[in-house]
């Protein structure tokens, strides 16, 4: 077996966190956190540490840490909102495939484990290459800021 690994995420994981909850801030800063698109119960923002490009987080407006906290009603506005934001992506990145996922705790993986978030990562064939093992790099060949001005509208549904 194989094993990729990826040291630059150390540097994250550990490194000096904002305070507060990075999903919990006010409306009138959407734009500055790169929010794609807000709803009563759920939001979708760019992930600031993206793996690739268009990675974007679907989180519920409610801080809890499991899913099985949110409310009937806020579940079910979130998990339409991560099947439109799939569908956005794909149209608009025309991505082959992509991986959807939630971390929950930080043994499994969750930078932020006390807010419930789902990532999803465009991906396409072929997207894997040496960089990130070889050169501690990793690849990403749009700025934040592009990428937002370019999906802001494809979230305007």
């Amino acid at each position: 077996m194989k094993r990729l690994w990826a040291p630059w995420r150390m540097q994250y994981i550990e490194g000096p966190k904002e305070p507060g909850c990075i999903f919990c801030f006010d409306p009138e800063f959407d734009a500055d956190r790169h929010v794609l698109r807000r709803e009563e119960h759920a939001l979708v923002m760019l992930n600031r540490y993206p793996y690739t490009n268009g990675h974007v987080m679907v989180v519920p407006t409610a801080h809890v840490h499991r899913p099985h906290l949110l409310s009937a009603e806020a579940s079910a506005a979130l998990h339409v909102l991560l099947m439109r934001s799939t569908e956005a992506l794909e149209a608009h990145y025309g991505c082959e495939g992509m991986n959807l996922g939630m971390n929950l705790g930080r043994v499994a993986g969750a930078g932020v484990d006390d807010h419930v978030h789902y990532h999803i990562v465009p991906r396409w064939n072929g997207d894997h290459n040496f960089m990130p093992v070889l050169g501690d790099a990793r690849i990403i060949n749009e700025h934040l800021d592009e990428t937002y001005q370019k999906l802001k509208p494809v979230f305007d549904w």
